[in-house]
């Protein structure tokens, strides 16, 4: 019996419940059943109109690698317990700026497509890769 302090309809709503919360969390994974193209469980990929997250965590970003469309909205989350940046390592092209605990900034993915190394300016070891297709 898994709900035995229910009965009834609280019994089956209770079901009803984990059930939508264990569906909700499968269908959310990265299953990693891609193409068989080599990609980590890292790599997301994105489209301009969809947009895309980045969260920082324990200090890395996640996911590392990343695929947008050219001009995709990317917002970046810190979920540590420190201010980080998500910033180009070349050119410029993106810098999120400070990002304190808990809070978030979105940039614009550069309009031409290539592979754009990226840092944490105040934690140099955090590295990320923004792959523009």
């Amino acid at each position: 019996m898994p709900f035995p302090f229910l009965t009834g309809a609280a019994r089956l709503a209770a079901a009803a419940v984990c059930a939508l919360a264990l569906t909700t969390l499968v269908g959310c994974s990265d299953g990693g059943g891609g193409g068989g193209d080599g990609a980590t469980e890292s790599a997301t990929r994105s489209s301009a109109s969809g947009g895309t997250q980045v969260t920082i965590k324990d200090f890395k970003f996640e996911p590392a690698s990343l695929t947008v469309s050219p001009g995709a909205k990317v917002t970046v989350v810190n979920k540590d317990s420190t201010t980080h940046t998500l910033t180009a390592s070349k050119g410029g092209s993106f810098d999120t700026g400070d990002i304190a605990p808990g809070k978030s900034a979105t940039f614009t993915a550069p309009s031409t497509a290539g592979g754009f190394p990226y840092t944490c300016t105040i934690h140099p070891f955090m590295k990320g890769t923004l792959t523009v297709e």
